[in-house]
């Protein structure tokens, strides 16, 4: 909804950050969705794309008519992607893509698939239509988090894809990663929602909740936990609502991205935590929302850029010193 032109919506960054915390108040994997549709796929299209790949793919997933996928992630390379296996290699004006992709949100149901190999030029993009031969996606079963969400494998086998399906724009690594600069900016506001929900949640089961003849809220205990999950809530809030404003006039910098991120996501998991806590024995059930808040949010915590990661991204912009080995 952030895109301009091609049937999107053209809102500001601070409007699709809104619908991005009211999406993760209902789910971190309904929010996910979105984010792989358009922080990512739509995204990488949009800024890496011909005029071509715009026109056939960007008005279609704008309607909700396609689907997209992300593929960057492997295996054995999440943090580190510059040392994917995935390959491609040039046969005329072809291309052959041989490799894995891994934890690739949508991967099933996608219509397109944005692919990043590993080239003779450098790390390279290409946007794929999943009904080529030499495309498979295997969902990924048995989850505990991110359940609402559909989360696969992709295995290309002599993927053959023409040049015209090569992303011109990307020529390098990083254009995937300002990719995931975007899909991290939603993650900030969605993280507050799923923060909000569960403080909502624990709130009213306090008031109703009676032991020692009365509210388990009327406790200075309960009220201190409280206290501290509305204080941490509000900072993130306004951190989010800060970093939309600056995306809003072009000024945000990656760093600034990461330090929401480590800020709102870790917060938003230590108030669904305390939430949980508060609801007791009751708080481990699926008739509340906190406890699947907070197994999604052990994931959100991880994906685009563990925590320890966005440390480190924050840690070299006050330093100058990159220390990620």
């Amino acid at each position: 909804m952030h895109l301009e032109g091609y049937g999107c919506a053209g809102t500001d960054a601070t409007s699709y950050g809104l619908a991005c915390l009211e999406l993760e108040a209902g789910d971190s994997g309904l929010r996910s969705l979105v984010s792989v549709q358009g922080s990512l796929s739509m995204f990488a299209i949009h800024e890496y794309g011909s005029e071509a790949q715009k026109e056939k793919w960007l008005p279609e997933m704008a309607a909700g008519r396609a689907i997209g996928c992300f593929g960057l992630t492997e295996a054995d390379y999440g943090s580190n992607p510059s040392g994917m296996l995935t390959n491609a290699k040039r046969d005329g004006d072809n291309w052959i893509i041989n490799g894995n992709k891994m934890w690739i949100t949508n991967g099933t149901v996608a219509d397109v698939a944005i692919i990043w190999a590993q080239t003779d030029e450098g790390i390279r993009g290409f946007a794929v239509d999943t009904k080529t031969a030499g495309f498979q996606a295997n969902l990924i079963k048995h989850k505990l988090s991110l359940r609402a969400s559909l989360t696969a494998e992709l295995v290309f086998t002599n993927l053959k894809v023409s040049d015209a399906d090569r992303l011109p724009g990307a020529t390098s690594l990083r254009a995937p990663l300002m990719c995931l600069a975007e899909a991290r900016y939603g993650i900030i506001f969605g993280t507050v929602g799923a923060a909000r929900d569960s403080l909502e949640t624990a709130l009213a089961y306090a008031a109703t909740r009676e032991q020692f003849d009365g509210p388990i809220a009327r406790h200075q205990m309960t009220q201190a936990k409280f206290a501290a999950m509305a204080t941490r809530l509000n900072t993130a809030m306004l951190l989010a609502l800060h970093i939309g404003k600056i995306k809003d006039v072009g000024q945000v910098q990656p760093q600034q991205i990461s330090m929401g991120k480590y800020n709102n996501a870790m917060g938003a998991l230590e108030i669904a935590r305390e939430a949980r806590s508060i609801l007791g024995g009751a708080g481990i059930t699926t008739e509340y929302s906190v406890f699947r808040h907070m197994a999604n949010l052990e994931t959100v915590l991880t994906y685009e850029g563990t925590h320890e990661i966005h440390s480190l991204v924050i840690g070299e912009a006050l330093t100058g010193i990159a220390a990620y080995r």
